[in-house]
């Protein structure tokens, strides 16, 4: 195996960090890894030795070439980019032969076409669990396979909506500004104990729902309602309610947050002028998933007129051209996003759920598993959830 080179967009430096000390390592793990050798190599293993355990006793320089010189710097080159991916930065992935992108980064038919034709690139690794950003009909098309990290850490996500409901509920934010002010009254800071409350979860199913709901069930003793396509009865057995519609949740929810992945004409801008209407008064919403399930504009009206009691928003619709960048001597010309961030009862922040050490990890060594095995396969055979097309 020749050494390939990865484009790695918008790759900050936690992104280095995580990958570069996995390269080397990714290599050792797949020449010792029984699954892959017997699914791969099965005409060597039954030509060589019937016994799975011989196996892992093989010099795999024998059969995979150059494995002293890739054990120690690893099956890839990789060449991080700050850049986000789009139509203007392609370029910089000139001679890769992979390419790594994030959840802003605008994988869209023109980029892949070009991908495809221009750079002969095979495979495109996502760095994430949610695909809203690449067009997988253009990609299978033009004969690339897309790949992601169906699941990287659940409960960095989860923990962290727990932790935007309490600090909007007990108004944190409000009260650690006041005191460097010299603020040290309790005017305005007055919250609720949290079982008292409905939840309702919208994708309480799914691995990071489910753990918020858990929480909220188990930890607080609160009453769950959810609603999603599938009825887990694994939260049946906890007490969470299931409702037919997300209007029976609207209609009861004190608390709502979002679980459910973005998808153009179903679960986009589903939190809506109508939607907010059907809502309790002064509900509070939290969204750590995908900005476009909100339509931000008819979300602060409903912060203006009191129907939205407060919000908490890890994601915003239009985040690509803000986060992940310092833009502290910039001008931001978002009205839409400036004017959030005046309203008392808004919790803003840059796309951080996902931000543990745990979880970086994961995507980083699950993203080059992926592309390793791509590369003496054809097959992300990770899991099946790895492969989009």
């Amino acid at each position: 195996m020749n050494t390939k080179t990865i484009a790695s967009f918008s790759s900050k430096p936690f992104v280095e960090r995580s990958f570069g000390p996995l390269n080397p390592l990714i290599y050792t793990k797949f020449c010792r890894d029984d699954h892959f050798l017997k699914e791969y190599y099965q005409p060597l293993l039954e030509s060589k030795s019937s016994s799975l355990q011989d196996s892992i006793q093989w010099n795999p320089s024998k059969f995979l070439p150059n494995y002293s010189n890739l054990e120690r710097s690893g099956p890839f080159h990789l060449k991080f980019i700050d850049a986000r991916l789009t139509e203007s930065t392609l370029g910089l992935a000139e001679g890769c032969d992979y390419i790594t992108v994030f959840v802003n980064d605008n994988v869209n038919r023109n980029v892949l076409k070009i991908l495809h034709s221009h750079f002969g690139v095979k495979c495109v690794a996502l760095r994430s669990a949610g695909y809203n950003n690449v067009d997988i009909a253009a990609a299978t098309e033009y004969g690339i396979k897309v790949c992601r990290v169906p699941e990287y850490s659940p409960g960095a996500t989860a923990d962290f909506t727990i932790a935007m409901i309490m600090a909007l509920n007990r108004k944190i934010h409000r009260a650690f500004q006041r005191i460097k002010d010299g603020e040290f009254s309790l005017e305005g800071l007055m919250g609720f104990d949290m079982n008292t409350k409905v939840y309702g979860v919208i994708g309480g199913s799914g691995k990071i729902g489910k753990l918020v709901c858990k929480c909220l069930r188990m930890g607080f003793g609160a009453r769950v309602m959810v609603y999603d396509s599938i009825q887990d009865p694994d939260l049946i057995k906890m007490g969470i309610e299931f409702v037919e519609s997300m209007d029976d949740l609207y209609a009861q929810a004190d608390v709502i947050t979002l679980h459910c992945p973005l998808i153009k004409g179903v679960t986009e801008h589903m939190i809506n002028a109508n939607s907010i209407k059907k809502m309790k008064k002064g509900v509070m919403i939290v969204n750590a998933a995908r900005g476009g399930l909100i339509v931000t504009e008819h979300v602060i009206d409903g912060l203006k007129s009191g129907q939205i009691g407060s919000l908490g928003l890890d994601v915003y619709e239009f985040e690509h051209d803000l986060f992940f960048e310092d833009r502290r001597e910039q001008i931001i010309t978002d009205d839409t996003f400036m004017r959030l961030l005046t309203f008392p009862n808004v919790i803003v922040t840059p796309h951080q759920a996902f931000f543990t050490n745990e979880a970086i990890n994961n995507i980083a060594q699950t993203t080059l598993e992926s592309l390793y095995s791509f590369e003496v396969s054809g097959h992300c055979f990770i899991t099946p959830s790895v492969c989009l097309n």
